[in-house]
């Protein structure tokens, strides 16, 4: 993390809200597994980690059924191949605490008995050419073999008979309604409403309907947070490099405003300052 960027909070998102309850969990296990259908709460072990990928903007999800243990990622409109790298320090990360929790030894000769990983990346964006499955060797070595390699499995099918595809349908929802009415409840409420129309996380969100508005209005408030932050780094950043031109010889004080369009009279008045101060 750069030094000076403000620590992002550990908030939950909508994601991970609603698998935090056993009953969508399940329903999430059995869209991905539809033969495995004796499956009860019980068997599912919530194994999300706290803390690991704290400064994402990604929301993480980890569970085991049985010899399975499952990492999911959600992208939202953006995609990027990197996303199959965060899973696999996810994954790493998840199997240190296991063999920590079971008590297995990594330095014994004893072979360790571990889950068998499955990777998945919920994608709620444009699909566009995005592909069905994503692989370290091929979208990072061109094939090659290497030591270790991955595949993850690309959700985006909106699909209103499974919660993977109600959560897909409720987030493209989302995104239109910000369309409409910009970072407010009105977006969100409006989101919400549709969706229960449609029959999509209906239970979820007649149950959690005033948590779900907190999270995504809390959600509002951290991009503008984190824009305002990032417009002042970039000031600050064109200060220092028009000083330094200045330094250097290569503008005039009154050519500021030609080469720095985005700086203003008080910005120009404090560089011209600190160059007489440092005469």
């Amino acid at each position: 993390m750069a030094e000076g960027t403000p620590k992002r909070k550990i908030r939950d998102s909508v994601f991970t809200n609603l698998f935090q309850e056993k009953k969508y969990l399940l329903q999430l296990y059995k869209a991905l597994h539809p033969e495995d259908g004796e499956v009860t709460e019980d068997e599912i072990a919530d194994i999300t980690l706290k803390h690991v990928l704290v400064d994402a903007d990604y929301n993480d999800l980890g569970f085991s059924v049985g010899d399975r243990l499952m990492v999911l990622v959600e992208s939202q409109s953006t995609w990027t191949m990197n996303i199959i790298i965060r899973a696999l320090m996810y994954l790493m990360q998840t199997y240190h605490d296991y063999f920590r929790r079971t008590k297995q030894n990594l330095y014994r000769s004893k072979k360790v008995k571990m889950p068998k990983p499955e990777l998945y990346v919920i994608f709620t964006g444009e699909r566009k050419t995005i592909p069905d499955i994503i692989s370290l060797s091929k979208d990072f070595f061109n094939g090659a073999r290497i030591s270790i390699d991955a595949e993850m499995k690309v959700l985006y099918q909106e699909n209103e008979g499974d919660i993977i595809g109600q959560y897909i349908i409720f987030c493209k929802v989302y995104q239109e309604q910000r369309k409409c009415y910009g970072n407010t409840r009105d977006a969100v409420t409006e989101t919400i409403r549709i969706c229960k129309d449609r029959n999509v996380l209906k239970e979820y969100l007649e149950s959690r309907e005033k948590e779900v508005v907190d999270i995504m209005m809390t959600l509002f408030d951290d991009e503008q947070i984190y824009k305002a932050f990032e417009n002042d780094i970039k000031q600050e950043t064109a200060k220092n490099k028009a000083i330094f031109m200045i330094q250097k010889g290569k503008i005039a004080i009154d050519e500021i405003p030609e080469y720095f369009p985005e700086l203003s009279e008080e910005d120009r008045k404090e560089i011209e300052f600190q160059i007489l101060q440092q005469v």
